[in-house]
């Protein structure tokens, strides 16, 4: 699932994706000198090498050699000339870093097999707010939408793997400190990126602007930075989806009598998605450093994301449990004559299934605003840093009428499946109604879905170190105070006024033909290539009209909104170390970190016709000691030991007191207050070959053991008005062990004679085990966790030389389980996928440079499956992404 980053198009020769360490000051440790100054000096020399790639990857390479904690970083070598447009999709270059790719575009990050919940995302150091899920109301609560932070605006972003104890806790995976320009490290200077973002599947054009400047005082002692950027992008995925393989569905005396033990599809969906992308984005930063000990800064950024998402389906239901029509209850039978292979039946003929004409269109915005304070005094050997930081996340339909809206229609007949050809094609469905002739069609319930979901976030801190001579180095301690508070808010306006009328008593408005003609085109098999969708305006003015929307909140939605606070108050002393173990110089960290958690998470109970609002505080506390030695084995060999304990909080979704329940199908979520945390203990060892100025070869281990770790629990209960749904939460289910080890090697050719030595690489691969054994409902799930692909590569080839600069980029991650399924329901995994990116810029003048870019050069497909390669899961197509751009610099 992983594709390469996105070098972005316009910066030149932008940054180094390299396995760099960023400055130790600069990481989640506000006042953290230690990288810097526990390492031996460099015996090479001055580091001679062509390209800004080139250099920044010489660069990265020396840094890393000096931290004196496990990190990898990705550095931006100028204002803008971050090597991404998106701040995901460049982490993925990172040894260990996979990310997710909805619709084609990097979002969710996972570090070392653990999903993107278990990382601590922070902003220049500091803990932020969080944007929900709320196209289809997937609302999580603990990973952060990388989509928000413009890359341009990027310095560097630091992957933190072996955590001290000053770093602020979270993080099973790893600690990820997104950093943004400074306007003292970046002086005077102006750049202009100018770029068209063009899209295979839409054949759509989209523009991007992005300006940055930076001005300081002649004495160095103030300065201004400012930057805005307007994004944008459209995006059409064709998606072949499918919900799950049940088991014994078909068991009973009216559904087809037969044997128990096997699997059959339930709802499935040719669907096409599409999205229009608009994204502005502002920052500003100052600083005051009226003497060398004394420094301010301020840190401003503002987001807003507008995705207008319209999707265009065909909703197939083999396994339908019925719809009542004319006091007679339709259900599907599985007729005689069907094929199984194993446990699975691969080809049936089921009667009664229903098919809906579905059209789901909502407006989702994100806003995101941050305001941070930092400040520092070094007098002599003291060493204290101020933070405080304030931010908010706002996920919402701007047009609170018309959150998510589903306009559907239906028809029931027999459909016959052949889905022998697994799960890399798409099954063959036939029935002999038309799917495309609006006169077979009845209307179905309407549904307007607004989902409101707000996260405010404020942080604070205080350290203060003092450095000593001797072994003990340096002694650090110091406070943090963190307040956090998510309130979600969804209701379901289900219409059912016109149900199982004609559609055609809608008129011819308000239907229309998929207004596609190539779906999946490359793709074999046929599970309908072409069908009738409702037009969603006309559905919306026959149907949601102002009585409606008058209309009180149901039992249904008081129990799907919810508010959790957490208040987390933290203390913690770390001690540096600095020895010669013989004729080896030993540096480190030692400390301990202690957390008191306060949570309140809050809802509605409800019982028959009657509501209560409900609260259910819970605390938490726990000490996190932590241990980082490094050792300078030679000149340049570093060896790396680590050990630490970490923990991470469960989703909010997850510890709510909520139940949502699907419009669609007979199942509904919910949440547990009484969780605990994910709790693990960690141990890292690696060893770094440092063998020239531009090349390294580096290898690490690394063992996790996971306690209380968060699983599914499965329960049938009754729902007044929906009857019995299958009501799937969370549960502190058991433990885990997560181990691998990761390998990885850059170097630039400076050796090659001229014009030769501008060619490098670069590449990584990661190998990860689990061992696990715990239930999802009644299935028993072992050595598997969610995310978690066993093994993963990248890998970049490279020129840069003189005014030219390209690269050839391949990034790989094999499969991993992305459901861990229920009781009845089969597991899903998420296939193999791999993408091939390339880039290409020229400077045409001293300050101005043309490039051009291609994402997904190879066209992948990305698929899952469901336990079985011959049960047929999702296939998605995103298509080719072209960037063409100009740069300018002044």
């Amino acid at each position: 699932m992983s594709r390469i980053s996105r070098l972005l198009g316009a910066t030149l020769p932008l940054t180094v994706v390299a396995l760099a360490v960023a400055p130790a000051a600069a990481q989640t440790a506000p006042v953290d000198t230690t990288a810097t100054d526990a390492a031996a000096p460099a015996e090479d020399g001055d580091i001679v090498v062509n390209g800004s790639y080139a250099r920044s990857l010489a660069a990265g390479i020396e840094t890393k050699r000096r931290a004196a904690y496990g990190v990898d970083s990705i550095n931006s070598t100028d204002i803008g000339k971050f090597p991404t447009q998106n701040v995901a999709e460049a982490l993925q270059l990172v040894p260990g870093v996979a990310i997710t790719r909805p619709r084609g575009e990097g979002l969710y990050v996972s570090v070392r097999g653990l999903g993107p919940q278990f990382q601590n995302t922070q902003l220049n150091g500091r803990s932020i707010a969080l944007n929900d899920l709320i196209e289809n109301g997937g609302a999580n609560g603990r990973q952060f939408r990388f989509e928000m932070l413009p890359a341009e605006f990027t310095s560097s972003i630091d992957v933190v793997k072996t955590p001290t104890a000053d770093m602020s806790e979270g993080a099973l995976g790893g600690n990820i400190d997104v950093k943004t320009f400074r306007p003292l490290e970046v002086g005077n200077k102006t750049t202009i990126n100018m770029r068209g973002t063009y899209t295979t599947q839409t054949k759509d054009v989209r523009p991007n602007i992005t300006v940055l400047t930076s001005a300081k005082n002649r004495d160095g002692t103030f300065g201004v930075l400012a930057g805005a950027q307007y994004w944008g992008k459209t995006v059409r995925n064709d998606r072949f989806m499918n919900f799950g393989w049940l088991l014994d569905r078909y068991t009973g005396p009216n559904a087809g009598s037969i044997p128990a033990g096997l699997y059959s599809p339930t709802r499935t969906r040719p669907t096409v998605e599409t999205e229009d992308r608009k994204r502005v984005s502002g920052i500003v930063s100052a600083q005051w450093q009226p003497t060398p000990e004394l420094q301010t800064t301020i840190d401003l950024m503002a987001t807003r994301l507008d995705v207008a998402y319209d999707e265009f389906g065909l909703d197939i239901y083999p396994d339908d449990s019925g719809v009542t029509i004319g006091g007679i209850k339709t259900t599907s039978q599985l007729q005689p004559g069907y094929t199984v292979v194993g446990d699975t039946i691969t080809k049936a003929t089921i009667n009664n299934a229903r098919f809906m004409a579905s059209r789901e269109y909502s407006l989702n915005r994100h806003d995101l605003i941050t305001a941070g304070l930092k400040q520092t005094w070094n007098p002599d050997r003291w060493h204290v840093t101020a933070n405080v930081n304030w931010s908010s996340a706002h996920s919402f339909h701007p047009d609170y009428k018309t959150g998510t809206v589903r306009s559907r229609a239906y028809f029931y007949g027999p459909l016959t499946y052949d889905a022998s050809g697994g799960y890399q094609h798409m099954p063959t469905f036939t029935t002999p109604i038309d799917v495309t002739n609006p006169a077979n069609y009845k209307l179905y319930q309407f549904n307007i879905a607004p989902k409101d979901s707000k996260d405010w976030d404020f942080y604070s801190r205080l350290d203060v170190g003092h450095d000593f001579d001797g072994i003990l180095s340096k002694l650090q301690a110091g406070g943090e105070y963190h307040w956090r508070k998510r309130d979600y808010f969804r209701r379901d306006y289900l219409i059912d006024t016109a149900t199982n009328q004609p559609l055609t008593n809608l008129g011819a408005g308000a239907y229309q033909q998929l207004p596609y003609d190539n779906f999946l085109s490359g793709v074999s098999g046929d599970a309908f290539r072409n069908w009738l969708v409702p037009v969603t305006d006309a559905y919306v003015g026959s149907f949601f009209t102002p009585a409606i929307a008058a209309s009180p909140l149901s039992l249904g939605d008081r129990r799907s909104a919810f508010v959790v606070t957490e208040k987390i108050a933290a203390g913690y002393v770390r001690a540096d170390y600095r020895f010669d173990a013989g004729q080896i110089p030993v540096s480190g960290n030692v400390g301990a970190r202690y957390v008191h958690t306060d949570q309140v998470a809050s809802g509605t109970l409800t019982s028959g016709s009657t509501f209560t609002p409900v609260s259910y505080p819970k605390t938490f506390n726990n000490v996190l000691p932590s241990f980082n030695l490094r050792a300078d084995l030679t000149s340049k060999l570093v060896g790396r030991l680590a050990a630490s304990r970490v923990l991470t909080r469960p989703n909010v979704t997850d510890t709510a007191p909520r139940i949502t329940v699907s419009t669609d199908a007979p199942t509904a979520s919910g949440g547990n207050p009484q969780l605990v945390p994910f709790l693990a203990t960690q141990f890292d060892g690696s060893m770094e070959w440092y063998f020239a100025p531009s090349g390294l070869l580096s290898g690490a281990v690394f063992y996790k053991a996971m306690d209380d770790y968060i699983t599914q629990s499965n329960t049938q209960i009754d729902i007044p008005g929906r009857g019995t749904v299958r009501l799937s939460s969370s549960v502190n289910g058991g433990n885990a062990k997560v181990y691998g080890a990761e390998a990885a090697y850059s170097q630039v050719f400076t050796f090659l004679p001229a014009p030769f030595d501008g060619f490098g690489v670069q590449g990584s691969y990661t190998h990860t085990e689990v061992k696990a054994d715990y239930t999802a409902g009644s299935r028993t799930i072992k050595d598997q966790l969610i995310g978690l692909s066993k093994n993963s590569f990248n890998l970049v080839g490279f020129y840069d030389k003189g005014p030219l600069s390209a690269r050839l980029s391949y990034v790989w991650r094999d499969k991993y389980l992305s459901s861990t399924g229920s009781t009845v329901q089969a597991p899903t995994y998420v296939a193999a996928f791999g993408s091939l990116d390339g880039q290409l810029s020229v400077r045409a003048a001293e300050n101005l440079t043309l490039s051009l870019e291609g994402i997904n050069i190879a066209g992948a497909h990305q698929d899952t499956y469901n336990d079985n390669s011959l049960r047929f899961g999702e296939i998605n197509y995103y298509g080719r992404t072209i960037l063409f751009g100009i740069r300018a610099e002044f």
